[in-house]
């Protein structure tokens, strides 16, 4: 059986000065070639000019540095991108104890996932997947359809932020968030190594401040990332429905946990970082989107200190959920407004280029097609 090669983005400062040990390199070659990967965008050995020419052929020899294909590169009207990267048959190191499941060798949705760069006047941020597929089954998400393919490794959840920075018109990347395809907090280790990364000096350099872990409700996850987690990272709870009751019908694991027991986990969040929750709310038209839930969601949000995000639904072909109407959006707002709750309508972005979670994966499964000029960004 072959040997996977190491993966670039899987490694410490530690952990490469240990490989660079084992060929019989000097310490701070690793420093050297992390800065070539991070600070330079270069990940051609043969370009990295201050290691030797036997240096650079080892390390081609030996290290992976893009773990994946890009499948489909897409840009929407407004700037967004979005890469569908189908990933290596390579074991992922820390990926257990989901390895991928390898179906079929060319177009495998069972190996894809998706990442979105969306761009601002000021920020160019990152929507970034932590699983194949999805575990949780939200009823109205097109990520979930298929169920749990597999965890992603942290160095190919650091290499989708990598990816987007190198696309056209793109530069740094501002922001990430985790709130592509996955449940980031049921792959936990792999997050955390990667979110470290995304924020280490030696890496990509993002604020903590600046990079949002999204879940959907695991109490006991949410505590142990309030205790283990070091950094400043903002926590975004995925409600969707203002009762248990709905909640249930939409989202399969809210079988396990109550509203009252992911609240109570909020606000030990709080009380142990100091960090205001995001609640997440996706408005489906004639399902969660009335006044009576509006005034439901506003008693929740004052029990703890939370703002909240109203995302307008994007269609996901196969599945009876439509977008809310305008009217009932604004109205929505202003009745938690009202109840001075702080509530703000995220703008929809990169709907001509299917740019919700686990759309391009899921249109390009039932269609069967390949996307147009699909090609790596390097």
């Amino acid at each position: 059986m072959k040997h996977p090669r190491a993966h670039i983005f899987q490694h410490t400062p530690d952990s490469l000065r240990e490989w660079c040990a084992e060929q019989g390199w000097p310490a701070f070659r690793a420093r050297q070639i992390l800065e070539w990967v991070y600070a330079k965008g270069e990940i051609n050995p043969g370009a990295m000019t201050n290691l030797s020419s036997r240096e650079r052929e080892e390390l081609a020899r030996s290290m992976a540095f893009l773990s994946g294909d890009t499948l489909a590169h897409q840009r929407a009207s407004d700037g967004t991108q979005k890469l569908l990267i189908q990933w290596s048959d390579e074991p992922a190191p820390d990926a257990a104890p989901h390895p991928l499941k390898i179906l079929h060798p060319e177009h495998d949705p069972a190996r894809q996932t998706e990442c979105v760069m969306i761009p601002s006047e000021s920020r160019r941020t990152a929507c970034i997947s932590s699983q194949v597929g999805c575990p949780v089954g939200c009823r109205f998400c097109a990520s979930g359809l298929g169920g749990l393919d597999g965890n992603l490794s942290a160095g190919r959840i650091i290499e989708q932020v990598w990816r987007l920075s190198r696309l056209p018109e793109v530069g740094r990347i501002t922001n990430v968030v985790f709130m592509g395809m996955g449940e980031p907090l049921s792959n936990f280790g792999p997050v955390m190594h990667a979110v470290r990364t995304l924020a280490s000096d030696w890496g990509l350099g993002i604020s903590a401040r600046k990079i949002t872990i999204s879940t959907v409700g695991l109490p006991k996850a949410i505590e142990r990332l309030a205790v283990e987690l070091d950094l400043p990272v903002t926590l975004a709870l995925s409600l969707h429905a203002p009762n248990d009751e709905l909640r249930r019908r939409l989202i399969p694991w809210a079988e396990y946990t109550t509203v009252a027991e992911l609240l109570d986990a909020c606000q030990q969040w709080f009380r142990k970082t100091g960090r205001e929750i995001t609640l997440e709310y996706i408005l489906l038209g004639g399902v969660n989107d009335q006044p009576e839930h509006a005034r439901q969601l506003a008693k929740i949000a004052r029990t703890i200190r939370a703002n909240i995000n109203l995302i307008r639904y994007n269609e996901v072909d196969g599945l009876p959920y439509r977008r809310p109407e305008t009217g009932d959006v604004h109205a929505f707002q202003e009745i938690l407004r009202e109840n001075a709750v702080n509530a703000h309508i995220r703008a929809s972005r990169g709907r001509d280029i299917s740019a919700a979670c686990g759309q391009l994966r899921h249109e390009k499964s039932i269609t069967g097609t390949e996307a147009a000029s699909p090609h790596t960004a390097t």
